[in-house]
């Protein structure tokens, strides 16, 4: 038995490794211009069968025409990353944010992969960046150097100009609708991917580095780890050790914890001198023992009798509808409907979940052996999906039905902190607070739409012939409340859009303003 589980487990490994490296040979090789054009036409019928809302925000006479012209320009063999930059933009014009084409990566080995895990943070992500003025700014340094002031404009990446790449990156992806709140916050975050996209994995880059009118250039090289030796500890700090790493482990389970970022996904703190206003952070709807979490945060609350809530969801890209259904109730003192039917397009595009697709080779005995409770799951929604009066079918997800409020829910006042990457779930519950005038939302413009979304569930797919993941959203997602005005996010109450000069200061402006509102309502 033994021997023929080290028998499978090495097959597993060889074919892993053969198919990695027929993968990354993919990346170079350029497609011609027949296979480029098979693949826009891919693109859009698959669109048209699975997108329930394809048309939405751009008419069907303009998605042709734009599908079309595309192919006019398809007039020279290119590799699937450069295809890529000509496709994407064109699925960005369908301004639904969670349909989009990524492009390929190269992969790594086990043993390439063992060893990526002992190496530092890359260069560009040991720093955090925003846009400002159509500029990019280093908002925040973890790097070795302390040399580079928070407030330096980061001109170019070896040579490269930072502009540049913002301006063709920020195009092959979309916001749900028309708002630019989205774009301008992603392409901040998200410029260590633009650079890798282009130039692929580096040690150490040149930055060409603008601070106060003085111009200079720095290299920055990959954090290598401390590996520092182990001591041997008396068993009394062992058994300390263990102890807390059970309670750390404990909390990353309750809370959610990002390994990435190195943070909470949920936390709650107490900003004033007491605890009559607390804050809520949310950074995701993903991570986390929300139904736990939400129990105890409230049942504390409660306790300490707070009567401000903060609730700051800014930067939230969305998650579950479970989770954010589950905030909701406790923020309502009567039974409510937190989200409409879904339209999907037929009773059975939701099975086109791609369920072996793009997993790993050796967790394929796994996925098998769970197949059958798979195949029950496909036909409760096959159930479950059904045919409305209008003759489009529909399917319900959790929150369709009235919800209870929770017993312990939070009955003071409610402040609700927005940007624009505040994202699908982040925005249905924030349509929900909004359209209930149950909450004062204190920020700027959301990037997910106040009237939905178009997610719930997504179907992954690959291009045939460029291999570009490809994934379009199955089913919209609207909240219970609505407003007249298509295509735009949830709008502050009170606006304020952080400057350069707050993050060289160090100042949070939105939740600064909330705590001085709070203090002077106090005082009266």
């Amino acid at each position: 038995m033994k021997k023929l589980l080290i028998f499978i487990s090495t097959a597993f490994l060889f074919g892993s490794c053969v198919t990695i490296n027929q993968y990354n040979r993919n990346l170079t090789i350029p497609k011609n211009e027949e296979q480029l054009k098979s693949d826009i036409d891919y693109t859009y019928h698959q669109l048209q069968q699975l997108h329930p809302a394809l048309y939405w925000y751009t008419s069907k006479q303009t998605l042709d025409f734009k599908f079309d012209s595309l192919k006019t320009t398809i007039n020279a063999p290119m590799t699937s990353n450069e295809f890529y930059l000509k496709i994407s933009p064109v699925v960005a014009e369908v301004k639904q944010g969670h349909t989009r084409l990524t492009p390929l990566k190269k992969k790594l080995k086990p043993k390439e992969v063992k060893a990526q895990k002992k190496i530092g943070p890359a260069p560009l992500s040991q720093f955090e960046y925003e846009v400002f003025d159509h500029k990019l700014y280093i908002v925040k340094n973890n790097s070795a150097d302390s040399t580079i002031n928070i407030g330096t404009e980061l001109m170019a990446v070896n040579d490269n100009p930072t502009g540049e790449l913002i301006s063709k990156y920020s195009k092959t992806f979309a916001s749900d609708g028309y708002n630019k709140t989205f774009i301008e916050r992603r392409s901040g975050k998200d410029f260590p991917a633009f650079f890798f996209y282009q130039n692929g994995r580096t040690d150490s880059v040149r930055y060409q580095l603008r601070y106060n009118d003085s111009i200079r250039t720095v290299c920055v090289k990959r954090q290598i780890k401390d590996n520092p030796q182990k001591v041997k500890k008396p068993d009394t700090q062992k058994t300390i050790d263990k102890a807390k790493q059970k309670e750390e482990a404990k909390k990353k389970k309750l809370q959610g914890y990002n390994k990435e970022t190195k943070a909470y996904s949920k936390s709650l703190s107490f900003p004033g001198k007491d605890s009559t206003v607390a804050l809520l952070k949310i950074r995701d709807f993903s991570r986390g023992d929300h139904k736990k979490f939400y129990k105890s945060t409230f049942k504390n609350l409660d306790s300490l009798k707070t009567q401000t809530l903060i609730i700051d969801l800014r930067d939230n890209p969305g998650g579950t509808l479970a989770d954010a259904l589950d905030l909701n109730s406790y923020l309502t003192d009567s039974s409510f409907y937190f989200t409409e039917k879904s339209e999907v397009v037929s009773r059975t595009s939701l099975l086109h979940t791609n369920y072996f697709r793009g997993k790993p080779l050796y967790t394929m005995p796994l996925l098998v052996a769970f197949s059958p409770f798979r195949l029950v799951a496909m036909g409760v929604k096959i159930v479950k999906t059904s045919k409305a009066a209008d003759g489009k079918f529909y399917y319900s997800f959790s929150g369709t039905k009235p919800n209870k409020c929770k017993p312990n829910h939070f009955k003071g006042d409610v402040y609700v902190l927005i940007n624009g990457g505040s994202f699908s779930a982040a925005c249905i519950v924030s349509s929900n607070l909004k359209g209930s005038k149950r909450a004062i939302f204190v920020g700027e413009e959301t990037g997910g739409a106040y009237n939905g979304t178009v997610a719930g569930q997504m179907a992954n797919l690959i291009l045939p012939e460029s291999k570009l993941p490809f994934r379009i959203g199955l089913a919209v997602i609207k909240p219970h409340y609505h407003d007249g005005i298509e295509g735009r996010g949830i709008m502050p109450d009170v606006e304020i859009k952080p400057t350069l000069a707050d993050r060289i200061k160090g100042v949070d402006p939105e939740l600064e303003w909330v705590l001085r509102k709070v203090t002077s309502v106090g005082a009266q």
